[in-house]
């Protein structure tokens, strides 16, 4: 009986612990969690015998500002958009037509094919030598350039193009070897295609081979031979003009003594 009587008690003391601290925790979530805790405890402030209403303080955390992309620079990007493609520039009649059809024709709704296309003539309309040259070497290079620059466009976008990475080093072997043969049979030519479109020409290395540790190994073996054997030309050099000079000198000894 007295067993149950002080269990009772401590249950009740128990239930009244847990009154208190849900009463505490529904005040403290009444409070917004904006609100500045000084102005709560100090009170409303008054001035001029008006209530001055704390701005409410924001902890959370505010979405930061995107930044536009701006991508790389593309060889297209000179094309106005107002210019008519390269099929229908020489009609005269898309010349005359009304804002909607030349909108139409224009580079502004035009792919880019299109446009790398325009780009293209634009380069060999700079070297070609005359109007009807259309396979000369200068030609090949404003072609090939052409192609170059839209694959290293493409590929900063898309790195991991192996096929089209392969393709724009091919296109720029052929280019080095057009362009070595223009520099031995014209050379103002070859200067003038360069400054036209832009290209710097850098001179191929007279011998290349992948450096392994043998090759290195045999190549630092083949240095101190050569260096010892020349050293050792030169001390028989030095020993025949010693001897030649000795001779010399005994030659020109029994002659004056003669004498």
């Amino acid at each position: 009986m007295f067993t149950n009587i002080g269990l009772r008690a401590v249950l009740k003391v128990q239930a009244s612990v847990l009154r208190e601290s849900s009463a505490a925790l529904c005040c403290a979530a009444s409070v917004k969690p904006w609100t500045n805790r000084s102005s709560l405890l100090s009170g409303p402030k008054v001035r001029s015998g008006s209530f001055a209403v704390p701005q409410p303080v924001r902890h959370y955390a505010r979405a930061a500002k995107k930044k536009k992309k701006t991508g790389p620079e593309s060889q297209l990007d000179d094309l106005p958009p107002t210019m008519l493609k390269m099929d229908y520039a020489a009609v005269p009649l898309a010349q005359t037509t009304d804002d909607l059809v030349k909108r139409l024709l224009s580079l502004e709704l035009a792919n880019h094919k299109e446009k790398l296309q325009l780009k293209q003539e634009q380069l060999i309309a700079k070297v070609q030598r005359d109007e009807s040259d259309r396979s000369s070497e200068e030609v090949q290079v404003a072609i090939l350039t052409a192609r170059i620059r839209n694959y290293q466009e493409h590929l900063q976008k898309h790195h991991k193009d192996k096929a089209n990475k392969r393709r724009m080093l091919m296109a720029i072997d052929r280019r080095k070897k057009i362009l070595k043969h223009l520099r031995l049979i014209r050379y103002d030519a070859f200067e003038k295609v360069c400054e036209q479109l832009g290209i710097t020409y850098t001179f191929p290395p007279e011998y290349y081979r992948r450096a392994t540790r043998r090759w290195m190994a045999k190549k630092e073996f083949c240095i101190k031979v050569f260096k010892a054997v020349q050293k050792q030309k030169a001390e028989q050099r030095l020993e025949i003009k010693q001897s030649s000079g000795s001779t010399d000198t005994e030659s020109a000894k029994t002659n004056a003594a003669e004498i």
